[in-house]
């Protein structure tokens, strides 16, 4: 069921898309929207994970920096029948975690010092788990997409501002994009459609990550604890991340009170809880 409404998610972002880029140009500013998005997509399909791993300072351990992190994290790969991914750690007192790649064979999962210190091996294995139920459904995959797809129509927007002010209004016989009630509509809703769009993508795939990742290691109350734990630890000293970013880790690292937190991608947590214990 969540998968479906991935797609049809991802359908709705597509179409909002073309919307945007009718309004802005006609057909043709349709067409051109296209092709800018396909030029996206195509950089974020080859590049999210380079751009991911720097942007949290996350750096790749070898198996004799982080021996027992990598025997963890190869055996439950094997157990899920994935490639072992990549293993990166991020220099953060708050535990966290997030998997990144384009596909199971160029994968990887990056985790904080915090959490190697703030859960017991149980707890550990439910976590690295749910970030490989990430790469085992190519959410990472969806996730780009979807986020650039949504970047992309902000950028329209703010495209559509200008044409506002520089004769935008013009009507398509006159070779013009459209009329100002159309600007003005991508203007304003066209970047909250988006957000909100690309707000359920990523609150359904956390839901199927955690179900994989309980099946792949075995423990689903281990799982709910580790959970209830980084909610504790990321509500009382949030993390410094690029807002951008927050979406792919395990918890939302940002704090309640910021501006960037009003539209959560994560559900909440009492829901996921609920539904690991349920299992």
């Amino acid at each position: 069921m969540n998968t479906a409404k991935t797609f049809m998610l991802m359908a709705a972002l597509t179409a909002l898309f073309m919307i945007a880029g009718q309004a802005m140009g006609g057909q043709q500013g349709m067409i051109i929207a296209l092709l800018l998005a396909l030029g996206l997509n195509f950089f974020a399909y080859w590049n999210s994970d380079k751009m991911a791993l720097a942007m949290n300072h996350a750096r790749e351990v070898s198996p004799g920096q982080a021996h027992d992190l990598h025997a963890l994290v190869a055996g439950l790969a094997a157990r899920a029948g994935l490639p072992k991914p990549k293993v990166y750690v991020i220099d953060q007192p708050t535990p966290n975690a997030f998997a990144t790649g384009r596909d199971p064979e160029h994968a990887a999962v990056a985790v904080t010092t915090g959490l190697l210190q703030a859960l017991d091996r149980y707890e550990l294995e439910g976590v690295i788990a749910h970030e490989l139920g990430h790469i085992k459904n190519r959410d990472i995959l969806i996730g780009s997409i979807a986020a650039v797809m949504a970047g992309a129509i902000s950028y329209l927007a703010t495209m559509a501002q200008w044409a506002m002010l520089f004769g935008g209004g013009r009507s398509n016989d006159e070779g013009g994009g459209g009329n100002p009630l159309a600007l003005l509509v991508t203007m304003l809703v066209a970047p909250l459609a988006a957000t909100l769009i690309q707000m359920a993508i990523s609150r359904g795939r956390e839901y199927m990550a955690d179900a994989t990742g309980a099946e792949i290691c075995g423990h689903p109350k281990a799982l709910a604890s580790a959970l209830n734990k980084l909610a504790h630890y990321n509500a009382r000293q949030p993390m410094e991340v690029n807002p951008a970013s927050a979406q792919m880790y395990i918890v939302n690292p940002l704090s309640a009170g910021t501006v960037a937190n009003l539209f959560s991608t994560h559900p909440p947590m009492e829901e996921r809880i609920r539904r690991l214990l349920s299992m």
